[in-house]
């Protein structure tokens, strides 16, 4: 099959790639040199193990224009990755638990500096608070400047338990956490943190975390494949996650995270695909329905970066990361979690993204390197 027939069978299938009507126009095909570029650039990482599989797709203009699976998404039942194939996207999730910030703050329901425990007073469990250190922020959870420690103590303690447990082992687990730093005064990414973000939103919306998301960030998105739990419409097509051990795979311990991952659901329970993953970067090149967030919102969250390394090539905000390679800055956020990696880039520029997704972690498929190296061919090449 050719390119253009590939890509056109794509659309086809993907529906709401060519119709939707948050879309402003049908994204142009890329070319087939530069197709063949990244197919091969895809093809050659996954085969540094030959492990599993991956699913890569490219966005421009607001609409996936490419999307192609590589390898296995069942080794055992020898299923192959498609453009179609769910995978978990880990940390993927930050960046949709800040879109339900900056929803609350366009409604006026919350502000980016409340103090956490205005919404969440469990927050005051934690301990080595120094003394008259000012209360966290909302803002300072989303940004990774909160100063609270990346995990509670006897993690594994909170691992376990279904989603709809998730905040009760998230509080448990408060008085196990501690403080690493003096709130707003350096980066340090927490994934309790992004916990009790969740948590104090749910609060502040008088909506559970989970199924405000669904019902206000997912389904107005039409992302009909991405949820915190394998659903009906998502465990038929779901990879099974492997973690490479000695050069062999191994998918135990994804097997069972599928059973829940404790108090890890607004920082790392989500599963999605490809084409559900390019609705929401389409929003974030400004491209996605205001119902949702404001066009004017995206742009000016997407302005400020919260902290950035010393030599300003990596940073954060309010739900995103951002890498600087040469000229072109790149915004988006990675994801891992036993069996799965995931990344999201994209580059407001130009209107174009990048997502890789793997069902193999621990090996030397690089989910990071190849979705840098796709962005910035396709940014060339724009």
């Amino acid at each position: 099959m050719t390119h253009r027939r590939t890509v056109a069978a794509l659309l086809v299938i993907a529906g709401w790639f060519t119709g939707a009507a948050f879309l402003r126009g049908q994204a142009p095909a890329l070319g087939p040199e530069l197709l063949d570029r990244l197919d091969a650039m895809a093809a050659a990482e996954l085969a540094k193990d030959g492990i599993g599989g991956a699913t890569v797709g490219v966005v421009a203009g607001g609409a996936v224009v490419w999307a192609k699976g590589y390898g296995l998404a069942d080794i055992e039942a020898k299923t192959p990755a498609t453009a179609e194939t769910v995978y978990r996207i880990g940390s993927i999730t930050k960046p949709f638990t800040a879109l339900m910030l900056l929803q609350l703050v366009e409604a006026g329901r919350v502000h980016l500096s409340d103090p956490v425990e205005k919404h969440l007073p469990e927050i005051n469990r934690i301990q080595g608070r120094a003394p008259g250190a000012p209360p966290v922020t909302l803002v300072e959870l989303a940004t990774m400047t909160s100063g609270i420690a990346r995990e509670p103590e006897d993690t594994a303690t909170f691992l376990r338990g279904p989603v709809s447990e998730w905040e009760r082992v998230m509080t448990a687990a408060l008085a196990k956490t501690t403080y690493a730093h003096e709130p707003g005064t350096r980066y340090l990414y927490s994934n309790i943190g992004y916990a009790m973000l969740g948590a104090a939103l749910g609060r502040a919306a008088g909506e559970p975390y989970v199924d405000y998301v669904r019902a206000r960030v997912l389904a107005p998105l039409g992302m009909a494949h991405t949820d915190f739990v394998p659903t009906p419409a998502i465990a038929p097509v779901l990879a099974k996650g492997y973690e490479v051990r000695d050069g062999k795979p191994d998918g135990t311990q994804a097997a069972r995270e599928h059973e829940g991952r404790g108090y890890k659901v607004p920082n790392g329970a989500l599963y999605s695909t490809v084409g559900d993953l390019g609705r929401y970067v389409a929003l974030m090149l400004g491209e996605g329905p205001e119902s949702v967030l404001k066009r004017e919102t995206v742009k000016d969250n997407l302005s400020r970066v919260s902290s950035a390394s010393g030599d300003l090539t990596s940073g954060y905000g309010i739900g995103f990361q951002v890498q600087r390679r040469g000229t072109l800055v790149m915004f988006g956020h990675g994801g891992s979690v036993a069996g799965y990696r995931a990344q999201v880039l994209y580059d407001p520029t130009t209107k174009t993204g990048v997502i890789v997704l793997s069902n193999a972690g621990g090996g030397k498929f690089n989910v990071g390197a190849l979705a840098r190296s796709l962005l910035e061919a396709v940014v060339a090449a724009r």
